[in-house]
């Protein structure tokens, strides 16, 4: 199945953003605004460059099956970016490109794989004081649907993606995931 495939490929760049966002710092309660603020403006940096090239690639077909409309993040992130008074910014260059459906999908896998963690990530830091006020408009995207966008996402995956693909689906992950890691 292509969504274990990538798990285990994509692992390293996994707990690379972990250390680049100080996730553990989340859990114990030492997690700073300037912290999240850090996090937001990647996650804006990296959807701002790759959420209508993903788009641009997907088939209706691809679209319908994973309701590709329910899934726009760039403008619930720009809403915490004001609610943060962090600049919104037109898009920069052309620095990420995917060169087929196959690989938007991949990219597509690691932004709906962080709607996971997002939503672990809200409910953790709306139960600490520093973050009281704050909107989790990016992160809690998907609210109590979380599981079934992503059980949905995964499914379609699996079935959709024939092995001989699995490559190039994996492509799209690592370049999001090293666009990620290098976007501040």
């Amino acid at each position: 199945m292509i969504s274990e495939y990538l798990k285990q490929h994509t692992a390293a760049y996994h707990d690379a953003a972990e250390k680049l966002f100080s996730s553990e710092k989340i859990f114990n309660k030492t997690f700073t605004l300037d912290d999240y603020k850090k996090i937001i403006r990647t996650n804006y940096l990296m959807l701002l460059n790759s959420e209508e090239k993903i788009n641009e690639h997907l088939s209706e077909e691809w679209a319908g099956k994973i309701d590709l409309g329910k899934r726009k993040k760039l403008p619930l992130i720009e809403k915490d970016m004001e609610s943060l008074s962090l600049n919104v910014q037109e898009q920069a260059g052309d620095p990420l490109t995917f060169e087929n459906e196959h690989e938007a999908l991949g990219a597509l896998y690691v932004i709906e794989g962080s709607t996971l963690g997002g939503n672990v990530i809200a409910k953790q830091l709306s139960r600490t004081e520093d973050f009281d006020g704050v909107t989790f408009h990016f992160f809690g995207c998907y609210q109590e649907n979380t599981g079934p966008m992503w059980k949905n996402f995964k499914e379609e995956l699996d079935s959709g993606v024939e092995e001989k693909d699995y490559d190039k689906v994996l492509s799209g992950a690592r370049k999001l995931y090293a666009f990620l890691l290098n976007a501040d």
